[in-house]
């Protein structure tokens, strides 16, 4: 499986920005997907997941703000971002697990002007 994350740019605070990953193969055989970002001179956090297809987890700093959609038709995953601040400035990477095989992006880069 291979995922591409595109959407990345830069924004305001304030503003909204939508991240996309596609994957290669059908999304139905990932029941976990995710994103995660890594911020310069950072560990990469999870920033919001749908476990075993159902689940939905969010990182304490985005709840309330993002919204992680995943789309099986299209074998898409969404990460709808708002009320962006400078701090979600990172690299965002898409990620998706089945069983023990762990598949990432090639990582999206957000920055966010103040």
């Amino acid at each position: 499986v291979q995922l591409q994350a595109s959407g990345g740019g830069m924004v305001q605070a304030g503003g909204s920005l939508t991240l996309s990953c596609a994957a290669s193969g059908s999304m139905h055989s990932l029941p976990t997907v995710a994103w995660y970002r890594q911020a310069p001179g950072k560990q990469r956090e999870l920033v919001a997941s749908i476990i075993s297809g159902k689940i939905i987890n969010y990182g304490d700093s985005v709840k309330g703000r993002f919204i992680i959609v995943r789309d099986d038709a299209k074998n898409t995953l969404e990460l709808q971002m708002n009320s962006l601040t400078p701090e979600d400035t990172a690299i965002y990477y898409c990620n998706a697990q089945r069983g023990d095989l762990m598949y990432w992006g090639q990582g999206t880069l957000v920055t966010v002007s103040s």
